[in-house]
């Protein structure tokens, strides 16, 4: 039998289910809340993966993807254990907002600590009771309010343990991304825990392909990672491109954006991506593409000021072959093209 891990006075022992609240301060009405906390505790040794969303209160895609991977069957199988936490940033969830109520930015409070700020005490409760567990972890997340991210992986590839579980990521694209100061990522890797992040769809937003990939994607993780068993064959298998680099193009001045180009689509250096204009059309402004890539992320709103960041794009190379994946990939996890069953209706 397994030893039984302790979150918080909450043990759960070897084959335990358990679902229950880490206690978070009240709110000014004397309301009590906690963090929710869902934890599988096999009786087979296995690693320990945590997967966390809403970091930032108003990604709500990785809420609909933990739950659909807590209620897969593949579960039956599992070895090791998950610690999952669908809503981290509960203040900020509540309050439909990416920030907590002091408008600090959680992601950029790790690793925080006890006698700190709201958010430096929520990171450091993360960090002292799920993450300090665990030998994994993958943090799941979307583009900011009015903005739309490619399926995509962002992780810090040198570490040979992350790399393996960014390439088995139902992803066709990797982001290798520094660590940013302050972030849950580099607080994590400090603790030489492998740990990746998913970004895909839009900020207060269900997305159903998006969705689709990311329970796709932590589920082949955990068969990488010796989780679940892997399969003998894979009926749709696809190798990511990992990008060389990647930069916004903002925009030349304040106006009116008419974009040209969609998530996916691959550019040259110096295509027109979009028009600003003024309300008439008198003065207009064409927005070129700085390098050539492919469209990671994008503006979904269409008024704009100078400098604002409208088109992320990815280099890759050679370019050519991330297209065609990409295509593959969204003919995959389109619901309309899909004639299996699917284990629940999808979200329109």
């Amino acid at each position: 039998m397994r030893a039984p891990i302790i979150i918080g006075d909450v043990v759960i022992k070897s084959g335990q289910k358990k679902i229950f609240d880490l206690p978070l301060p009240a709110l000014y009405t004397r309301t009590e809340i906690g963090l929710p906390v869902h934890v599988i505790h096999s009786k087979t040794d296995g690693p320990i993966l945590f997967i966390s969303a809403a970091i930032h209160g108003d990604e709500i895609n990785g809420v609909e993807i933990i739950r659909r991977v807590l209620n897969s069957k593949v579960l039956n199988r599992l070895k090791g254990t998950i610690i999952a936490v669908p809503v981290v940033n509960l203040f900020g969830f509540i309050n439909q907002s990416r920030y907590l109520p002091d408008r600090r930015d959680l992601n950029r409070s790790f690793p925080g600590s006890e006698k700190g700020s709201m958010a430096a005490r929520l990171a450091n409760l993360f960090l002292k009771e799920i993450v300090h567990k665990c030998t994994h972890g993958i943090d799941l997340h979307t583009a900011a309010i009015h903005r739309d991210n490619l399926p995509q992986i962002r992780a810090f590839l040198k570490d040979k343990e992350t790399e393996k579980m960014a390439r088995a990521f139902y992803s066709p694209v990797i982001i290798n991304t520094a660590l940013v100061e302050g972030s849950l990522r580099q607080a994590v890797n400090k603790m030489n825990i492998p740990v990746i992040v998913y970004e895909a769809g839009e900020a207060l937003r269900f997305d159903e392909g998006s969705i689709r990939a990311g329970v796709k994607g932590i589920i082949s993780v955990m068969r990488e990672i010796g989780m679940l068993p892997k399969l003998k064959t894979s009926r749709f298998q696809i190798e990511p491109l990992v990008a060389k680099s990647s930069t916004w193009v903002r925009a030349p001045q304040s106006g009116i954006l008419r974009s040209l180009v969609s998530l996916g689509s691959k550019v040259n250096k110096q295509d027109v991506l979009g028009v600003v204009s003024d309300p008439f059309g008198e003065n207009e402004e064409q927005v070129l593409a700085n390098i050539n890539g492919i469209i990671v992320g994008r503006t979904n709103i269409p008024l704009v000021n100078e400098g604002e960041a409208l088109f992320h794009i990815a280099s890759f190379k050679p370019s050519e072959k991330i297209v065609d994946k990409i295509e593959e990939f969204n003919n995959e996890i389109d619901p309309s093209t899909d004639n299996r069953k699917p284990a629940e209706p999808p979200i329109i």
